[in-house]
């Protein structure tokens, strides 16, 4: 082998991934390196959550206005569980339909207000009611505590359905990173239910707490969301290592993936959890679930909370309005 070609194959490597990153998010990633801030693995979970909240704060577009906007709260199998109910501009009179929405965080950050924005902006754009969702947070909440929060959100949804003005038919869950993989795991939790969810929506879910995928290896550092962290966030939330194997913490390894509600996956190029919504793509597609599947190629994970600094943001938000309306109006026939 001539000396250098190794290099120079890695040097075009580079170049071409460099090219195919988006220009904003190029930018953003190198903000982030020069900030110096340490890495969330680094630090306690209550400082976590603070540089998540602030950087979601320094991410985010001033809050759209919606129509409604109302504090809420059920008695959760762990205790009282906050509820922000939005009612999107534009939205039909009652029954109107609901997106339960499951924030990201890794199990470990995030709240209401870090996803404040996305969930006003999917209201409106989708002119329905959001329902968020602030289960409960490892390490102090261990496995399966906020699957055990978000399923019980659901199940209130639909029994209080009518006193909120919400079409029992029209529910569905959505969820962000974490909140994909809690919307997937409820979808899974409730499939024999007497309500139906009409759809679930899952951006850049992650569905497999092995992280065996070669994304996880491609993208494990140097796009934000680096395998240490995500190795951190599974041990906060986790109780022990064959807690992955368990489908509630694994939706991608449930025996059975049959009869689920139609999916809508999106994810990010250059994100370590990219192949984990493919490949759940082509499981349920092979399970005769009806799938939507697309991947915003130059992104990097977490893209839809950082609407200030990505246009792709609202463009992958609208997208996912987009084919809620029609599914709200395939259910409503």
């Amino acid at each position: 082998m001539r000396p250098g070609t190794s290099a120079d194959a890695a040097q075009m490597a580079y170049e071409d991934m460099a090219r195919r990153l988006d220009p904003q998010a190029r930018l953003l990633l190198e903000r982030v390196a020069q900030s110096k801030l340490p890495p969330l693995h680094s630090v306690a979970p209550a400082e976590a959550r603070r540089m998540f909240s602030d950087a979601c704060s320094a991410l985010q577009p001033p809050p759209p206005q919606v129509a409604g906007l109302s504090e809420l709260s059920f008695a959760g199998p762990g205790g009282p569980v906050a509820l922000r109910l939005y009612r999107g501009r534009a939205a039909p009179d009652a029954p109107v339909p609901v997106i339960v929405f499951f924030h990201g965080g890794g199990f470990t950050v995030g709240d209401l207000e870090t996803h404040d924005v996305p969930c006003r902006t999917l209201a409106n754009f989708a002119r329905c009611a959001v329902l968020s969702v602030d289960y409960r947070l490892a390490p102090e909440h261990k496995f399966p505590a906020a699957l055990d929060d978000c399923v019980a959100a659901v199940r209130w949804t639909a029994a209080n359905a009518e006193r909120l003005g919400f079409d029992r038919e029209r529910i569905v869950v959505a969820g962000d990173s974490a909140g994909g993989n809690l919307a997937a795991g409820a979808a899974l939790a409730l499939r024999r239910e007497d309500f139906r969810i009409s759809r679930q929506v899952l951006i850049y879910p992650g569905l497999d707490s092995r992280n065996r995928s070669p994304s996880h290896i491609e993208f494990a550092k140097g796009y934000l969301l680096e395998r240490e962290d995500i190795l951190w966030f599974i041990g906060n939330y986790l109780r022990s290592d064959a807690d992955a194997l368990d489908w509630r913490a694994s939706p991608m390894l449930a025996p059975d993936h049959r009869g689920l509600p139609p999916v809508q996956i999106i994810t990010a190029g250059f994100d370590p959890l990219r192949d984990d919504g493919l490949a759940y793509a082509e499981k349920l597609t092979a399970s005769g679930v009806a799938v939507t599947y697309e991947c915003f190629e130059g992104m990097i994970h977490g893209f839809v909370t950082m609407g200030a600094a990505l246009a792709a943001a609202d463009h992958a938000l609208y997208r996912v309005a987009q084919s809620m309306r029609m599914t709200f109006a395939e259910a409503s026939n």
